[in-house]
């Protein structure tokens, strides 16, 4: 092969070399992104266990605003305590499990926060299903489960942050409901403070009451001084009747 041909294959070679190189850069380092979480040494049925969660930024163009995070069977949101995160930043329960979120951070900063498990439940892998969302409204859905995921064996894909737990100590056991979750007591009610009467209440109170009113002050019948009224009159007809008998024979 003449020379200058030579040159010029060995030029071309190199620059596509090159930019395979970018490519293969470029398109690694999202896949290379994920989220995670640690807790260092932590067994079943530990108590009070703080979660590192570690989200990392994908987004070139927008930074970080809030991460939700589907508790796993075992752990409600009633268990979880914030501890520590970025500033401005506040937890708030959901049905499935939280948020934390606040003033969005800068680009490319990756977002990690602390929360505290009243109890970890006596399982061995935890799974915490991931979305974070950026302040231009894009979403980066970490959860995909283990045998979801289809990977590629290289990290690839977006597979929620997992928890391994080692077995629990002896005579771990679990620890009762949270408070809110257990059930009120139900106080049977007496009728007041209420706008219905409790199922079953005796009306006999209101019944006597209204037939007291219809009595007189002292609690005889009405008829009884009618009565008494008419016989005085007919007594002082029959005296006025015989004292003018009397006065005519006289």
């Amino acid at each position: 092969m003449p020379r200058p041909t030579l040159t010029r294959g060995l030029r071309r070679t190199g620059a596509l070399t090159a930019v395979a190189f970018v490519a293969a850069v470029a398109l690694a380092g999202p896949a290379a992104a994920h989220a995670e979480v640690e807790a260092a040494g932590a067994r079943a049925l530990d108590q009070n266990v703080p979660l590192t969660f570690t989200a990392e930024s994908e987004s070139g163009t927008a930074g970080i605003s809030g991460i939700e995070v589907i508790l796993p069977e075992g752990i409600t949101p009633d268990d979880i305590t914030y501890k520590d995160g970025p500033e401005g930043w506040k937890l708030a329960p959901t049905s499935r499990g939280y948020t934390v979120s606040g003033p969005k951070l800068a680009v490319g900063k990756d977002a990690e926060y602390v929360v505290s498990v009243r109890q970890l439940p006596d399982v061995r892998t935890l799974a915490f299903k991931t979305l974070q969302t950026y302040g231009d409204g894009r979403v980066d859905r970490w959860i995909e489960l283990e045998e979801e995921a289809g990977g590629d064996g290289h990290g690839h894909g977006h597979p929620a942050p997992r928890l391994e737990l080692k077995a629990a100590a002896p005579g771990a056991k679990a620890v009762s409901p949270t408070p809110t979750e257990e059930p009120t007591p139900v106080t049977p009610s007496t009728g007041t403070g209420s706008d219905e009467p409790a199922s079953g209440a005796s009306s006999t109170p209101s019944t006597e009451a209204a037939a007291e009113g219809s009595d007189g002050d002292d609690g005889m019948p009405v008829a009884v001084p009618i009565g008494i009224g008419a016989v005085v009159v007919v007594l002082g007809a029959g005296a006025w009747w015989l004292r003018s008998r009397r006065g005519g024979a006289s």
